[in-house]
């Protein structure tokens, strides 16, 4: 085999081990936020936070989050993805092991604050990232497989955690400075692997570049050719406010929304729910804390696939935003009764479902928007979704402990969650447009 063929054979598959080195960043990154969920329990005893000031310490998060959602798709698209992630990951590493450093009220919302700044960015970077590599035919399967290590890192994370606070003596500081360090070696994997294009890599072959140029003169044509015949501007050179304006971008982004609000609220109350509502102590939450993101994690891989390849029959757009409104009101009707069963196991097993459907859910958002938005403004659109949907992560929090500390009813808490979800969808299924058509096959 000559030089060139064995070049051309690791090209053609240099795009997946971008895709698993992003992979494991995520997972990293789920694993960090997971940590504080799994650790809360001892927290709130240690400095006797009420459920409301816990419910303020989780929000303020996303107070810091939720911007550098837009900051880094912004950015991912002005200086390229490579370097905002590897930004990223150096500062999120850095306050996920100052978390140890936590001592009162105070100083818990500055860290998480700070946190959020590293943690925003990283979804929009891997829409920006995974669209640079990969055709719009497989982008879906590109963005679900990336983002399927995020339910993946919770559930590794959290049975890690509790093995690592019980090798550490009950330590629930431990386990946030060993996977601060841990960060560093990620940053480094992913500098050394990741750069921002196929043909800026010399690994990379002549027929994979060219296939990826291919893709966007054909997405660019289309854009282009919706915009005029709706006498607008197309491409690079409409605004990018016009296409934040876009009804499909605004419905996306509130379905977001309401996928993130049951998330979120998963997230932060279900490891509390499963100890005050059902006596889990921690041996038994590293089990049943887990098992819901396991759920998680193959739903999310298999998203992606299921919606590419439903869409070479239905078209790509319909695949994507029907699995979308479904789903979202499939986790709707679940998520309620997980307050209701008396059985821990038909919890756990409820909310398996919940986080199953709602991950299958949460490969389609970027990659429902892709047709509509050119590459330039991909990494910002997408970051602007991502933003809209992680203001849920500043309400959610809050008001499911004012809920649930008020009327002491978790039943009520999931039902206004389950509202929140489902509402969005029925707005996507009504007014969530595409004007262009790409070919799926």
């Amino acid at each position: 085999m000559s030089a060139t063929d064995v070049r051309t054979k690791e090209g053609l598959r240099y795009r997946w081990y971008v895709l698993t080195t992003n992979f494991l960043v995520l997972g990293l990154n789920y694993a960090d936020r997971a940590a504080i969920g799994v650790a809360a329990p001892l927290i709130i005893a240690e400095f006797g936070f009420s459920k409301a000031t816990w419910g303020w310490i989780s929000a303020i998060f996303f107070v810091g989050y939720a911007p550098f959602c837009f900051v880094g798709g912004f950015t991912a698209d002005k200086f390229g993805p490579r370097k905002v992630m590897a930004w990223a990951i150096g500062w999120w590493s850095l306050f996920t092991a100052l978390t140890a450093a936590g001592f009162s009220t105070a100083s818990f919302m500055v860290i998480r604050f700070l946190f959020g700044f590293g943690e925003g960015p990283q979804a929009s970077v891997t829409a920006k990232t995974m669209s640079n590599w990969f055709p719009q035919r497989r982008l879906g399967t590109a963005l679900g497989l990336s983002q399927a290590s995020t339910p993946l890192g919770g559930a590794v994370g959290t049975p890690l955690v509790v093995a690592l606070m019980e090798a550490f003596g009950g330590s629930w500081r431990a386990p946030f400075i060993i996977l601060g360090a841990l960060g560093i070696c990620f940053l480094i994997g992913w500098w050394t692997v990741v750069r921002d294009r196929p043909a800026e890599h010399p690994r990379v072959s002549a027929a994979e570049v060219e296939e990826m140029a291919a893709d966007e003169r054909e997405l660019a044509a289309a854009q282009d050719f919706a915009a005029g015949r709706n006498g607008g501007a197309g491409g690079e050179n409409a605004s990018l406010l016009s296409y934040l304006r876009k009804p499909l971008v605004l419905t996306t982004a509130l379905s977001y929304f309401g996928y993130s609000w049951v998330l979120y609220t998963f997230l932060t109350w279900f490891p509390i729910f499963l100890t005050e509502a059902h006596g889990v102590d921690l041996k038994g939450l590293a089990v049943a804390g887990a098992l819901p993101w396991v759920a998680g994690f193959v739903g999310l891989a298999l998203g992606g696939i299921f919606t590419d390849a439903l869409g070479r029959r239905v078209g790509l757009f319909a695949a994507r935003k029907w699995t979308v409104v479904i789903g979202l009101i499939v986790v709707a009707l679940a998520f309620t009764p997980v307050g209701i069963v008396t059985s821990t196991g038909a919890a756990v097993a409820l909310m398996g479902l919940v986080v199953f459907v709602l991950y299958i859910v949460g490969a389609q958002f970027f990659a429902l928007i892709g047709p509509v938005i050119p590459k330039a403004r991909y990494g910002s659109v997408s970051g602007f979704v991502h933003f809209i949907a992680n203001l849920s992560g500043i309400f959610a929090p809050i008001l499911v402990g004012y809920l649930v500390e008020d009327t002491q009813s978790w039943i009520l808490a999931f039902g206004v969650s389950a509202l929140i979800a489902a509402v969005p969808a029925v707005l996507l299924a009504v007014f969530g447009r595409s004007q262009t058509s790409v070919n799926p096959a």
